[in-house]
């Protein structure tokens, strides 16, 4: 056995190890919705199979929006959206106004850590769901390689929302990205680790509420094109005669 067939056999042996040569492998995606984010991120969307970590200081700065897209494409195919352990309870108005299935979106909520990792798993074996967001207190690396690699085997999208300082531990997460809140650009996302090539500059994603009122502007413009407004009347509303007896008292109508 030469010595490169030896070094191939022990790296087949451990599955933990990522290769290199795995970059020549496509890695399927989903698009997020976002131009900007997806020119940046490897096959041009979320990793589908795959972990992303969400790692930002405060939760609040539209860290869900960036999924909104994403999600609202699941709820089309009739897919579940699993929400564990989130730090809010979800607005259902806001979230039908951009996109989501309600009727395709579970909130589950655990009493500890341990359990809040056990039903991303039992989430992700699940055959009619689609993605798993999450909200763990803390996470170990063999916890995230575990979840790793139940996405893998069962294809589905995971996020986990993450503090910040969890920049600093090591993570097998296949997409690690950083979110800032911003100026009126929206959020800005710097891609902290990905899979495939080298980390591109930070993007800038518009905020949806920016989104969604361009859409209702443009929506505006459309009907008024279609259905113009008429001019108003040019004559008093009660002409000569026909007015009513008390306009007299406080003079005519203009």
């Amino acid at each position: 056995m030469t010595d490169k067939a030896a070094i191939d056999r022990i790296l087949d042996s451990t599955p933990q190890l990522w290769k290199g040569r795995q970059f020549s492998q496509a890695q399927p995606t989903v698009p997020t919705g976002h131009a900007r984010l997806d020119a940046r991120l490897p096959g041009g969307g979320w990793p589908l199979g795959a972990v992303t970590e969400l790692l930002c200081g405060n939760p609040g700065l539209g860290e869900l929006s960036l999924l909104f897209p994403a999600l609202a494409a699941l709820g089309e195919q009739g897919q579940w959206v699993i929400l564990i352990d989130p730090p809010w309870i979800p607005y259902p108005a806001s979230l039908y106004a951009h996109g989501l299935c309600l009727e395709r979106l579970m909130l589950a909520r655990t009493h500890a850590n341990s359990e809040s990792l056990w039903a991303c798993e039992q989430a992700l074996s699940c055959s009619g769901g689609g993605a798993v967001l999450a909200w763990p207190q803390r996470v170990t690396f063999p916890q995230l390689r575990r979840l790793q690699l139940a996405a893998e085997a069962h294809a589905k999208l995971v996020w986990l929302f993450r503090p910040e300082r969890a920049l600093q531990e090591a993570s097998p997460a296949a997409l690690r990205l950083q979110l800032e809140a911003g100026d009126h650009r929206g959020t800005r996302v710097r891609v902290v680790k990905c899979r495939g090539k080298r980390t591109p500059e930070p993007a800038w994603v518009p905020r949806p509420f920016s989104v969604y009122a361009n859409h209702l502007y443009q929506n505006r413009e459309h009907a008024l094109a279609r259905h113009p407004l008429s001019a108003p009347a040019a004559e008093p509303v009660y002409p000569g005669s026909e007015q009513p007896e008390h306009a007299g008292r406080g003079g005519r109508y203009h």
